[in-house]
């Protein structure tokens, strides 16, 4: 794996079974987001992925380097990230969570509002967390009305700022 900005793609939520398999808590789009990368980074190693099948609520992962229920439950708590040159490229209009975090977050005339610590999704759209430089936090939903410009900085409506 090569050593550019790594992309979080899954959590392990702890082992499955006796066999090795671990449970995932997906931050992927989908399984299929997963699917098309043969290995990914965890704990500082390279695993290889060898299955990935639905699970409760989110997936179940078998890597070839793991093959007992010790070692997976060993895993518990760790990311599964990818090199960000891996991800797929994106449509107009489309982002990576990931590329939105740390942008300045200003007003349309200009003025400083803030920086995007997070993007959350709590099951009705996209919501961006920002701070401001008081280290107050507040959310705003991720729509064109509310956030009308997004690049090197998101411009933010100033009747969302709280």
């Amino acid at each position: 794996m090569s050593g550019g900005a790594r992309v979080t793609l899954a959590a392990v939520a702890g082992a499955h079974g006796i066999g090795g398999e671990v449970r995932l808590k997906l931050f992927a789009e989908s399984l299929d987001s997963l699917r098309r990368h043969k290995s990914f980074e965890v704990a500082g190693r390279t695993l290889t992925l060898k299955s990935l099948k639905p699970g409760k609520p989110d997936a179940t992962a078998r890597f070839a380097e793991i093959g007992s229920r010790d070692e997976a439950e060993a895993l518990r708590g760790t990311l599964l990230t990818v090199d960000r040159a891996e991800l797929p490229p994106l449509a107009e209009g489309e982002f990576y969570h990931s590329d939105l975090i740390g942008l300045s977050a200003v007003t349309p005339d200009g003025a400083t509002v803030g920086t995007v610590v997070a993007v959350e999704n709590f099951g009705a759209g996209d919501i961006l967390e920002i701070e401001k430089p008081d280290g107050k936090r507040f959310m705003l939903p991720f729509r064109p009305e509310a956030v009308p410009v997004v690049g090197e900085r998101v411009v933010i409506e100033p009747a969302f700022v709280a």
